[in-house]
């Protein structure tokens, strides 16, 4: 796992370059690497996992003509460098990093079907003057980029590194800024920085001569469904678990598992401890607030499995936490659960330098309470005629506060099951942003947020695969898979998810729908195959999620900090909203009610980012002391 970053078409000032890899100094305290050719540069930072002593980078092929550097892992490089082999490629290191280069040597980007792992790489060959980068499928690792002026391009692992250079302006995209607000999360290919992109996940860029081409090379097939029968599919996925634990077992360094208690990451560490020669270390964040708390759980499967178990109580939301949140997470991140992430993390690395977890669990088999809408009642209700929705709506408005996410489908009116899942989405609809926003810089959308835009497009799939293939190309990539990259490598932690395997994703999207969600009990066939391999308590528990008790903490040991940073007249004078509504906000929240809690949130981490990114230049924190590598 390594920070990367880079640029083509200009001179690599060797200086800009170093400067680049300080800022993501943190994703590879272990060492430092640069390349510079005619119209390139590189920089390069490692943390040491496979063949520590000889898999520095950047890399080359044998003639030296083409560098690589990437950030992840390529779980399949043994059989890969078997077949390079034999079609007569000699290899310098053992890394899985080498296999790529040689691969691409071959194949080009048809590489990329190769690839069974999580990557974020860039490939430079001097002899076309050509620049690839490519992201792997579900967008586990991230990459950034902007061009300049000349049209030469400069990308990174983070931001931060971009901003390094010279050329480069900082400047909000405002549109990103609105869907941020909308979302609590800035969906790609957008940043919040004019002119700065993300990659997309399954997609690859090509650059040369200032020309930028990008494909998707994979999606996720839905069809045709399965026709095997339960009791048959259901072996096959436990084969298919097994083998996506295993293959990400491989590690020249300590390695453990996050543990929340929940179905994911017990199977995770049920799995990895049937596979692993010795013991399984084990990681909790657990709550002083019972609401939130699922410490117990994660104990019962602890016990069970016999793991080397660690556990720590988060009490508070710490302010200085929330600097650091501000600072590695770039743009605008409004996923409270970043807090415990980031805590578990810090916890974690000293005892481990890999560790596996849960993450995708509830996309891929179906996992989430908001998907039952997908079954009975819900299918009913958007066949009656319109008149009559409406008039259930209207008479339903008293109730909703205690409906919690269902509150956010009667703010909307949806007139689909696709505008009613994605409701479930909102932080802030588009009545609440007409409501904040002030007649200024920032402007409500008038188009589809994109999880809607992307729902629409799902006419193909039933009701319960569209919300599935939502949440992979939006919530996942841009809110999930980036909370945990950022927390675990902002303490030099690889991350790795077993079940964001691509075999695995494959099989389940093809598995019919009855079988992901039956009676209203999610994760069916997941929870079917487990059964009498993880205590029932916690197969059969209701999902609680990875929350945080946010409004207490806003009132309480995050009150100052709201107070100081949402009300002052630096934030009030950007324009954005209306001081009155800001106000009354705050002041709803501080009576007791929680109507407003993410909203707020939001605003405190919009505010801290333009402080540290906007108003001033993003200065590279220290680099890293090296934990090391054993």
């Amino acid at each position: 796992m390594c920070g990367i970053a880079g640029m083509a078409g200009c001179w690599p000032d060797p200086a800009v370059l170093e400067r680049m890899g300080l800022a993501i100094a943190h994703r590879g305290p272990d060492a430092v690497g640069q390349m510079t050719a005619r119209e390139a540069g590189f920089a390069f930072r490692r943390l040491s996992i496979i063949d520590v002593a000889g898999g520095h980078q950047p890399i080359y092929n044998e003639d030296r003509s083409m560098a690589i550097v990437l950030n992840g892992e390529i779980y399949n490089h043994h059989e890969l460098r078997h077949g390079l082999e034999r079609r007569g490629h000699h290899f310098m290191t053992h890394s899985d990093v080498e296999t790529v280069l040689h691969l691409y040597e071959e194949r080009g980007v048809r590489c990329l079907d190769e690839l069974r792992g999580m990557f974020a790489f860039a490939i430079w060959d001097e002899r076309s003057q050509e620049l690839l980068m490519a992201r792997d499928r579900v967008g586990k690792k991230p990459l950034y980029y902007t061009t300049l002026a000349n049209d030469a391009i400069v990308f990174g692992s983070e931001i931060k590194a971009i901003l390094q250079h010279p050329e480069v302006v900082r400047r909000p995209d405002l549109v990103a800024i609105d869907n941020f607000l909308a979302l609590q999360y800035v969906p790609s290919p957008l940043t919040a920085f004019e002119g700065i992109r993300r990659i997309e996940p399954g997609h690859w860029l090509r650059w040369r001569a200032g020309v930028i081409q990008t494909e998707r090379y994979w999606d996720l097939p839905y069809l045709p469904k399965f026709a095997d029968s339960e009791g048959e599919l259901r072996e096959e996925l436990l084969r298919l678990l097994r083998d996506s634990v295993r293959i990400r077992l491989e590690s020249e360094v300590p390695l453990g598992a996050f543990l929340s208690g929940g179905v994911d990451s017990s199977a995770v560490v049920a799995f990895a401890s049937e596979a692993s020669m010795s013991r399984v270390k084990t990681f909790t964040v657990g709550f002083e607030s019972e609401t939130h708390d699922e410490s117990a759980y994660a104990r019962l499967v602890a016990d069970k499995f016999g793991t080397d178990h660690h556990e720590l109580v988060v009490r508070t939301g710490a302010p200085e936490l929330i600097d650091d949140i501000v600072w590695h997470y770039d743009q605008p991140f409004g996923d409270s659960s970043a807090i415990p992430s980031f805590a578990i993390a810090r916890i974690t690395r000293p005892h481990v330098t890999v560790v596996l977890n849960g993450d995708g669990g509830d996309e891929t088999f179906g996992g989430y309470n908001r998907y039952a809408l997908s079954q009975g009642r819900f299918g009913t209700f958007f066949g009656l005629p319109l008149h009559l929705r409406r008039a259930l709506f209207l008479a339903a408005k008293p109730v909703s506060r205690y409906l919690r996410r269902g509150r956010r489908i009667l703010d909307v009116n949806p007139e689909s099951p696709a505008e009613a899942y994605c409701a479930t989405l909102l932080h802030a609809h588009r009545k609440r942003r007409l409501w904040l926003y002030a007649d200024g810089p920032l402007n409500v959308n008038d188009g589809d947020v994109p999880p809607l835009a992307f729902m629409r497009g799902q006419g193909g799939l039933g009701v319960l695969d569209g919300m599935l293939a939502t949440d992979i190309h939006n919530y996942l990539p841009d809110d999930l898979l980036v909370k945990m990259d950022v927390a675990t490598m902002a303490h030099s932690l690889e991350g790795r998810s077993p079940l964001l395997d691509q075999r695995l994703m494959e099989f389940m999207a093809r598995v019919p729908e009855s079988l992901k969600i039956r009676n209203g009990v999610t994760k069916y066939l997941f929870k079917s195959a487990l059964r009498g391999l993880l205590p029932d308590a916690v197969l059969d528990r209701k999902k609680m999620g990875f929350g945080v008790p946010l409004g207490n903490w806003l009132r309480t040991s995050l009150r100052e900090m709201v107070e100081d940073v949402v009300l002052s007249d630096m934030a009030l004078r950007r324009g954005y909203f209306k001081p009155a509504a800001v106000r009354e906000m705050v002041q709803v929240h501080m009576s007791g009610s929680d109507e407003f809690q993410y909203t707020l949130w939001d605003l405190l981490l919009l505010e801290s980012w333009h402080r540290t990114f906007i108003d001033q230049f993003p200065v590279p924190r220290a680099p890293v002391m090296s934990l090391g590598a054993s």
